[in-house]
């Protein structure tokens, strides 16, 4: 006897724009690591992505709107990261937690690390929407350190007369700059761990209490 095999489960309107988004996501970062910014095409990732040559211009419009997708996708992937990385930690510990989370994230190495950072940097051309979304992202990062320091102020772990503002930006600046030494040299793997290493020392400079009560 035959047994009807069943039927294949439909994927819902939503499911199917999902599954494309995210085939097309992947097919952007590899092109936007092999070949730059300017070498990727629209209908080069519609192909990539096995879809149609107009998918991608169907979904996205223009390639401003692509790349805006892409750090949108990949710098939700890193909030994730970091806030398991942090979870329950405030002050100079959830500075230092995210510190080596950042290293672990560059350290990996991954097609989507790259172009998150190549977008990053390409931001400060003439494309006012992707420049407003990283400069969203660098202000989100921004808020996350000064809220850090303000409780680790507040549970008496970091100096209650540190410039808060000044020191968060010092810590993204000093990622940053990270970032781009990496970009250029993605080998130098002690480089990048001795980078991160130095910039937790100075964070510990700049917030930790003097346990011998000069600061305190």
């Amino acid at each position: 006897m035959n047994l009807a095999q069943p039927a294949p489960t439909r994927r819902t309107q939503a499911e199917r724009t999902a599954l494309s988004d995210a085939r097309m996501l992947d097919a952007a970062v590899h092109l936007i690591v092999e070949r730059g910014t300017a070498g990727t095409t629209l209908k080069d990732v519609g192909e990539l992505a096995g879809y149609s040559r107009g998918l991608a211009s169907a979904r996205f419009g223009n390639k401003a709107a692509l790349f805006t997708f892409i750090v949108k996708a990949v710098g939700e992937e890193w909030i994730e990261t970091l806030r398991d990385a942090v979870h329950g930690k405030v002050g100079l510990d959830a500075i230092c937690a995210a510190t080596d989370a950042h290293y672990r994230y560059v350290r990996a190495g991954t097609e989507r690390i790259r172009a998150f950072y190549c977008l990053w940097f390409d931001s400060i051309g003439p494309d006012a929407d992707l420049k407003q979304v990283i400069a969203n992202v660098h202000e989100r990062r921004q808020r996350d350190v000064e809220a850090w320091i303000r409780q680790g102020i507040d549970a008496g772990s970091v100096r209650p007369d540190v410039d808060v503002t000044a020191v968060a930006r010092q810590f993204c600046a000093a990622i940053i700059g990270i970032v781009y030494q990496w970009l250029v040299a993605p080998d130098a793997h002690r480089l990048i761990e001795d980078l991160h290493t130095g910039l937790k020392q100075q964070m510990t400079r700049a917030l930790a209490r003097d346990t011998t009560g000069a600061n305190a």
